[in-house]
């Protein structure tokens, strides 16, 4: 009985983490299109102060990269399922376009709440940029990394490497993240805003 009860819970929690993450919002109007495009730029120009404040080398590391993506995920733990849902950007600093993409991943963790963060990709060629737009990405491995300062004692970097020619900024409303973990987290093209 209290296996029956477990997995109906389970299946109940899975139903609103779809409902939750828009899986089926149907075809947008061009308004709609414009305005969640112009939302997710707002968004993306807003993580990049962010990263900068807590960050300030990585505005030179922009500059001088390919391109890099911009994400805002929302991530929710309801007792065993854990997921994060968001959407974001990315730019090609050679053409100045932008490519509108998608996030998801869930998993299984014990807790419960929701906690807002910001990720950023740095892609250091054409070849990483182009394989995370075009392909599609997923991080199947975890990627955890602990803020370390220099030998001067200068501000603690928490960029890890996620991939050859990827670096990765994980940001939460109170500074760079000491601990940035992207396991089984999938990107891709936002077919309805591209």
């Amino acid at each position: 009985m209290v296996r029956r009860e477990s997995v109906r819970l389970l299946a109940a929690l899975a139903a609103a983490v779809l409902l939750f993450s828009g899986f089926f919002g149907g075809d947008k109007s061009q308004a709609e299109i414009q305005k969640a495009r112009q939302e997710i730029r707002k968004m993306s120009e807003e993580t990049l102060r962010m990263l900068y404040r807590y960050a300030p080398e990585a505005r030179q590391q922009i500059k001088n990269a390919y391109g890099y993506a911009t994400f805002s995920n929302v991530g929710v733990n309801l007792f065993l399922l854990s997921t994060e849902n968001g959407s974001g950007l990315a730019h090609n600093n050679r053409t100045g376009k932008d490519i509108f993409m998608k996030m998801f991943s869930g998993g299984v963790g014990v807790g419960l709440g929701v906690k807002d963060f910001r990720i950023v990709f740095i892609f250091d060629n054409k070849k990483a940029f182009d394989d995370f737009v075009n392909s599609g990405w997923e991080a199947n491995a975890q990627a955890d990394a602990a803020a370390k300062s220099d030998k001067k004692g200068a501000a603690a970097s928490a960029a890890i490497t996620v991939a050859p020619g990827v670096r990765l900024y994980k940001l939460t409303k109170n500074g760079l993240a000491l601990q940035a973990t992207i396991q089984g987290t999938k990107y891709w093209k936002d077919d309805e805003l591209n």
